[in-house]
């Protein structure tokens, strides 16, 4: 018995390009590699494969049924996938840091029309849009007032980089709900990038490793409810989601002044900051070419 997934190399060489395309997606707030993976044609695949890791599949290899745990494992598929996926992160990790490092305004701008036109993709999807809205509404009142609450400068320790990983991971395989959306608004978007820049140094590594295990537990677990949800309350959910990324919107917004920052470790890092109205200058204008560029 062989595990599902592509057999040729042409299947392969497709399978690994559209990771390639779901990794740059990933990496990018507001483009979602799970709309990716749904333009593609591969979404039910990927829905699939993560499904063929579970309970059954431990007890085959602890049990030393290796032939019958890798029959059902969906391994071609996956590990195809992901190796596009890895290598269009850590390519353009390098990019989005420079850019959010030195054109903090323009790229910020960019974001904020991705992440405008993935809520409204999100809420095309809503069928019943009467009923749902008190769900957006909860939604929205819910994120805003939580990334009101979240701290600039969060934890660097090992339980919130596990932590960021688990949440992150969960919006990557929901079409039109960003990882890394996620990520900016837990704060961790730019430490992460860092990391990704130059894997191979120890801290780096660890840093990496810690998210990736918290990847995992999240994509085995949680989006498990994520996708019960779906299947069960498919409007109500996505109206939730419509609304959590509505109200987050007040964290991608590109123009802020910061009210107090403190040194850490050898770097500035800004503790609290307020958003304000732009000037209406030549620099405003092209971050609204830009927002409209991103939407």
């Amino acid at each position: 018995m062989t595990s599902p997934g592509p057999k040729t190399f042409t299947e392969h060489a497709y399978l690994f390009f559209k990771g390639v395309g779901m990794g740059t997606a990933d990496i990018v707030p507001g483009v979602s590699g799970g709309t990716i993976a749904f333009i593609t044609g591969i979404y039910e695949a990927l829905l699939t494969a993560i499904a063929s890791i579970n309970s059954r599949l431990v007890l085959q290899v602890l049990r030393l049924n290796l032939k019958q745990a890798l029959a059902g494992l969906h391994l071609r598929f996956l590990v195809t996938l992901v190796c596009g996926i890895a290598l269009a992160v850590i390519s353009t990790s390098h990019l989005m840091h420079y850019l959010l490092t030195e054109h903090a305004v323009q790229t910020w701008s960019v974001f904020f029309g991705l992440i405008t036109a993935s809520i409204l993709v999100v809420a095309h999807s809503i069928n019943k849009r009467f009923t749902s809205f008190p769900a957006l509404i909860l939604g929205a009142i819910l994120a805003y007032g939580i990334t009101g609450l979240i701290p600039l400068y969060t934890p660097e320790e090992p339980w919130f980089i596990f932590f960021s990983g688990m949440i992150a991971i969960c919006a990557m395989i929901l079409p039109g709900l960003s990882g890394s959306f996620i990520l900016l608004i837990l704060g961790k978007y730019a430490f992460i990038t860092a990391a990704l820049r130059n894997p191979v140094n120890p801290d780096n590594l660890e840093t990496i490793l810690i998210f990736i295990t918290g990847c995992l537990v999240g994509i085995l677990g949680f989006s498990r409810i994520l996708r019960y949800g779906l299947a069960r309350w498919h409007d109500y959910t996505l109206a939730l989601l419509t609304g959590i990324m509505l109200g987050s919107m007040r964290k991608v917004w590109p123009w802020k002044i910061t009210l107090e920052s403190q040194i850490i470790r050898g770097k500035e890092h800004v503790l609290r900051e307020e958003n304000v109205w732009p000037l209406l200058d030549f620099e405003f204008g092209i971050a609204l070419l830009l927002m409209l560029t991103g939407f």
